[in-house]
């Protein structure tokens, strides 16, 4: 088991250094293949170690593997080790496969971009750089793999760096995480200082014991420790760069939601999950913010217009319930839906990349409609992530957010909140899912789907940034000249066939009264939990019952709106103006951020710069210095003036200076 958990790692790293070295020896399919190889190669590590791990006895499914020591003085106990458990090895698992799928549909999609091997290079660089932060048996390492995937990215979301929209999206989202890594730091830190240890399982072993008296120091830390969740993980008011990373190419956006970077906090909450039951105010703040993130992300989603756009805000409100899920002591059914969302989510986000080659890189749905006849296949995926991802039976999201909702429940008295905002962010996911849906597919063809249903795909006169209108060229920094859908291009039709495929049967691995494969698996690794969540049988059938009827209701609305009356969205929005704002502007999160944070920021920037340095430091430290040394030359010149009796009548004067020194001595 030692050498398959530790080729999970390596084979990723390995392509990365491969294609980066190599690239210029290999064609770009040859990178292509060589990129996917490797992910799949840490699947199969993946799949043998979860073997290996089954055949251990449950009470001994927690191994670590150290590497080397890297550091161990003066009370620092800073190892390479990696933690082999159930909650790794099901992370590892997700990442590896959902992200391999990723990389044969990318070999098609990307095949005429200039930055071909970079970008394998970086994609590969992700996958390693999550498998790290998941893997890590101590805070050191999970703060590398944490900082990794920050740097991974900016990397992929500026990928097209020659879009300045791209480039400023990096490095929002950049400057976002590096804010949660901070946190993460800090939050180690105050952990670290009772605990005396980096290593996880050493710490959770003597938390009850260490923090005694000092729950202050431990409800600060892991306050500290969510604020790095929450930027990695999109949660309200660290969300902001989330809509923004679309700029990047559509594999890297389904990279980042289903697979790796904003699952991330979810794992912390997860993995740090003894420390939270010892701080009830560090897991309220985390369902709290979780709850307000799922409802602002849903109501956003009703209005925004970039078909990614659409689909990176049901991430954001998706993660939301993962969040509270794991800050409420669901951890099982917050992981398990975790996996879900990975199938259904990578699955539209494919879907979506599909439409908008298209529409010949056009993003906005005002300008989509009719592609039902045209690309079937995409059409068929986009059902099954849109059924998925709106809860209705039998599709694997159905079951994952109703077994969160009813594992909240359970816990009654306050937190039959969080159970009903719930079910009204389930309404609004059905609704701007399936308003996505009705207005790309159906309707009459706009001239792109006409003209790909006379057997041409659309190619624009000139290529342009979508969200600018700018003119652009096909060269290296820009995407290339060639578009591909997924009828046309086997790798992206595999792809898509397998996640549609895992988006409609994955759910069965955890189904009410009949099993509950995933929650076996995952046990021991919360087997010292204090919490047992044990909804009752007729709130199981309840919760199933409304979330099948929130989820057609909510496709039902959308039909009804975007379909049967035309016309009736803009008649709401006209009665509800102030709403559509709100929305529309994103709740003012953007400005409130440049209000409260970047304009102080650059103030006081300005303020060092222009007051600052140049009165105190220039005029004081640095002028008042030279100014001493220019007067002091100037006095010592005015003394050389070469006359013999000047020199003679100052040696007399110090002569008597220093007679008349030890004459006062003497007395």
């Amino acid at each position: 088991m030692q050498t398959s958990a530790w080729l999970i790692l390596l084979f990723p790293i390995a392509g990365t250094i491969v294609i980066a070295l190599g690239h210029r020896a290999m064609s770009d399919r040859v990178i292509g293949l060589v990129g996917t190889a490797a992910i799949a190669g840490a699947f199969v590590s993946a799949v043998a170690t979860f073997v290996a791990l089954q055949d251990r006895d449950e009470d001994a499914r927690q191994v670590v593997y150290v590497a080397w020591n890297y550091a161990n003085t003066v009370g620092v106990d800073g190892k390479i080790s990696i933690l082999v458990d159930p909650l790794s090895v099901f992370m590892a698992l997700v990442v590896t496969g959902v992200s391999t799928l990723i990389h044969l549909y990318s070999i098609a999609y990307m095949q005429s971009d200039r930055g071909y091997a970079r970008f394998f290079a970086y994609l590969n660089f992700f996958v390693f750089s999550m498998l790290v932060l998941v893997m890590a048996a101590n805070f050191l390492l999970l703060i590398v793999g944490w900082a990794f995937v920050g740097a991974a990215s900016y990397l992929l979301i500026s990928f097209w760096y020659r879009r300045t929209t791209a480039t400023a999206a990096g490095i929002k989202a950049f400057v976002i995480n590096v804010v949660g890594d901070v946190g993460l730091v800090l939050g180690t830190f105050f952990i670290f200082r009772h605990s005396h240890t980096l290593d996880f399982l050493a710490t959770f072993d003597t938390a009850s014991r260490d923090f005694a008296g000092h729950g202050g120091s431990l409800t600060a830390g892991l306050i500290l420790l969510l604020v790095g969740a929450f930027a990695k993980s999109a949660q309200v008011p660290l969300h902001t760069w989330l809509p923004d990373a679309m700029e990047g190419p559509t594999p890297v956006s389904a990279l980042i939601h289903a697979a790796t970077m904003v699952t991330a906090g979810v794992y912390l909450i997860a993995r740090m999950h003894t420390l939270f039951e010892l701080s009830d105010t560090a897991s309220l703040v985390g369902a709290i913010v979780g709850c307000v993130t799922l409802l602002v992300a849903g109501t956003i989603g009703l209005v925004v217009t970039d078909l990614k756009r659409v689909i990176a805000y049901s991430t954001m409100s998706q993660i939301g319930y993962m969040v509270m899920a794991v800050s409420a002591g669901a951890y099982v059914a917050g992981l398990f839906h975790l996996m879900t969302h990975a199938f259904f989510k990578a699955l539209l986000f494919m879907a979506a990349g599909s439409v908008i080659s298209a529409m010949a890189g056009e993003q906005s749905l005002n300008r989509m409609s009719g592609f039902k006849r045209a690309m079937p296949l995409t059409y068929a995926c986009f059902v099954i992530g849109g059924l998925a991802l709106a809860g209705v039976p039998p599709f694997s999201g159905f079951f994952s957010k109703d077994e969160i909702l009813a594992e909240i429940g359970a816990r009654g008295g306050g937190w039959w909140v969080f159970y009903v905002a719930g079910y009204v962010g389930a309404i609004l996911t059905a609704i701007y899912t399936w308003r996505m849906i009705f207005r790309a597919f159906w309707g009459e063809p706009c001239p792109e789907a006409h003209e790909l249903e006379q057997g041409h795909l659309h190619h624009s006169e000139a290529p342009f940034n979508p969200n600018n209108g700018e003119i652009e060229d096909t060269d290296v920094g820009f995407p290339g000249p060639e578009h591909h859908i997924a009828e046309r291009a086997v790798s992206m039709k595999v792809a898509m066939g397998a996640l549609a495929f895992l988006a409609t049967l994955g759910g069965l691995l955890q189904v009410p009264w009949v099993d509950t494969e995933v929650g076996k698996f995952l046990d021991p690794s919360f087997a010292d939990s204090t919490l047992h969540l044990d909804p009752s049988n007729g709130l199981i059938a309840f919760g199933l019952a409304l979330g099948t009827v929130l989820g057609l209701g909510g496709i039902y609305i959308a039909y009804r709106v975007w379909v049967l009356q035309p016309g009736t969205s803009e008649r709401v929005l006209e009665r509800f103006a102030f709403l559509h704002r709100l929305f529309a502007n994103k709740w003012y999160f953007d400005e409130l951020i440049d209000l409260v944070v970047v304009r102080p920021a650059a103030w006081v920037g300005r303020f060092g710069q222009q007051t600052f340095e140049r009165v105190v430091v220039n005029g004081v430290f640095v002028g008042g210095t030279t100014g001493i040394v220019k007067a002091g030359s100037a006095a010592a010149r005015a003394l050389q003036n070469g006359f013999l009796r000047a020199y003679a009548a100052l040696l007399v004067l110090g002569l008597v200076a220093v007679a008349f020194y030890f004459l006062i001595q003497s007395t």
